[in-house]
């Protein structure tokens, strides 16, 4: 039998934590260029959000794989990337036109993972609550709404006016947010 009051909880809970990821998506397949630019970003949103999910199951059966200490810690891959793309924009900046490159496969994994950390602390303590059908049912609605953050994410990216403004400002917008997310990482400890 179906629990559909299961699957509303795992779906709010995956919306709650994953709001931040619509933003940083549409900017990433703003940034998306060349062919496979948008599979390369699909892929690498399940990639992090994979080991999130894995991080998290982990953590509910009680390995503790990596503790709460560490966590804030994660927040130097964003940072990192955010301090690599405002690089770039300044090189680019002074030394002319060179061809774009849109986010790599692990670059939105590390970004994901990374910014999943809030997503650990509360899907571990749900987990572990929750049993082995309960987990299921969590895993696939996750899943399936990371195929629907992408969508969303690649939809606004592709509306005229979010196009034209990632465009014009998503080269500076991106670093700008993922250094943010990466400081608030950091001093989430």
């Amino acid at each position: 039998m179906v629990n559909f009051g299961l699957i509303g909880q795992a779906a709010a809970m995956f919306a709650v934590t994953n709001v931040d990821d619509i933003v940083l998506l549409a900017l990433f397949f703003g940034r998306a260029s060349g062919r496979g630019g948008a599979a390369r970003v699909v892929a690498g949103q399940y990639l992090g959000f994979a080991g999130i999910l894995a991080l998290s199951i982990v953590g509910a059966f009680g390995a503790g794989l990596l503790p709460d200490s560490v966590l804030p810690w994660l927040g130097l891959v964003p940072l990192l990337l955010g301090l690599r793309a405002a690089w770039r924009v300044w090189r680019k900046d002074d030394e002319g036109d060179e061809p774009e490159v849109g986010p790599g496969v692990l670059a939105v994994a590390g970004v994901t993972f990374a910014n999943g950390g809030d997503n650990i602390g509360v899907y571990v303590p749900v987990f572990a609550n929750t049993g082995t059908s309960g987990l299921v049912v969590y895993a696939v609605v996750f899943l399936a709404l990371v195929a629907v953050w992408c969508a969303a994410g690649r939809y606004f990216a592709t509306r005229p006016v979010i196009a034209r403004a990632l465009a014009r400002w998503g080269h500076l917008l991106l670093p700008v947010v993922l250094v943010g997310i990466g400081v608030l990482i950091l001093l989430s400890a």
